[in-house]
């Protein structure tokens, strides 16, 4: 039913069912729909943050779908989550409290004005392409933003109830990538970017967010500073057993550099440094 795709860390490089994404798309949409059928969470200003969130799923799942079938360059596809912002600037243009502040620890509320949707567009844009970047390997893109995920549900106020089922089917999305049975595709890789930003966006959990991402944001500056001041990609060697780099010129490189790892080590430390920095951002928010 899917097309498949060459692992390339694996021996014999096998193929792979590739874009199961469209799996965590659909049944997230549908259960954003139930949850507004069922008044479950309520209706502000004539914006129903369930039906927002579900057209922000299924316009990243869209766009990585097309780029999973053309195969876009990265010029055009750093600025498709542009489309994708549409929904929740409408949200915002009725939401006073979301359009025209952004919390921080100690600081306080910084006011935007009107100006903020422009913070909404740089918001997204940056978000989803970040973690459409940090992939590559069986269950970087999955089980690092599962951990963010997880960790923006845990904030009180957070609307928790939105992720509940997301989350379970990018969970055992996760297990299925992990041990390298399936890929989520660009289609996964778009929708979770979409999933992130959007909550953060209605659930005014902004800052915790970019705070939570902070590998993502470290990894993507690394891959444009290296490719733009030397025209060089990032790229990893595989002898059949274990990675390794003789470049640091991304995060999985870096973690790589003149060490040899297994695939799987290589997740788990990446990982962890997603895991931290989601567990700083939940510490500032206790701050707030």
């Amino acid at each position: 039913m899917f097309p498949k795709a060459v692992d390339q860390h694996k021996p014999n490089k096998p193929l792979i069912p590739n874009g199961l994404g469209v799996i965590y798309v659909l049944i997230s949409a549908v259960y954003l729909f139930l949850v507004y059928y069922f008044d479950v969470v309520k209706v502000s200003n004539g914006v129903s943050a369930p039906l927002t969130l579900a057209v922000c799923i299924l316009f990243g799942g869209f766009l990585g779908l097309l780029d999973d079938w053309i195969d876009l360059k990265w010029r055009y596809k750093a600025f498709l989550p542009l489309i994708a912002a549409i929904p929740l600037i409408a949200l915002a243009s009725r939401t006073p409290n979301l359009r025209t502040a952004i919390a921080l620890p100690i600081l306080g509320t910084i006011g935007f004005g009107d100006s903020y949707v422009f913070v909404i567009i740089v918001l997204v844009t940056i978000i989803t392409n970040t973690v459409n970047q940090l992939g590559g390997l069986n269950g970087l893109e999955t089980i690092c933003p599962a951990i963010v995920m997880a960790g923006l549900m845990v904030i009180p106020g957070s609307n928790a109830v939105l992720l509940y089922v997301p989350l379970v089917v990018w969970l055992i999305l996760g297990a299925l990538n992990f041990t390298g049975r399936i890929f989520v595709g660009n289609t996964g890789s778009f929708a979770i970017g979409m999933t992130l930003a959007s909550f953060a966006v209605i659930s005014d959990l902004k800052f915790d967010l970019v705070i939570s991402i902070l590998p993502y944001i470290f990894n993507s500056s690394l891959i444009l500073l290296t490719f733009f001041l030397y025209r060089k990609k990032a790229s990893v060697s595989f002898d059949g057993k274990k990675l390794s780099s003789d470049h640091r010129r991304s995060l999985v490189t870096l973690v790589t550099y003149h060490r040899h790892l297994t695939e799987r080590q290589v997740v788990l430390v990446i990982s962890l440094l997603v895991a931290t920095s989601t567990i700083v951002a939940l510490v500032l928010q206790l701050l707030t």
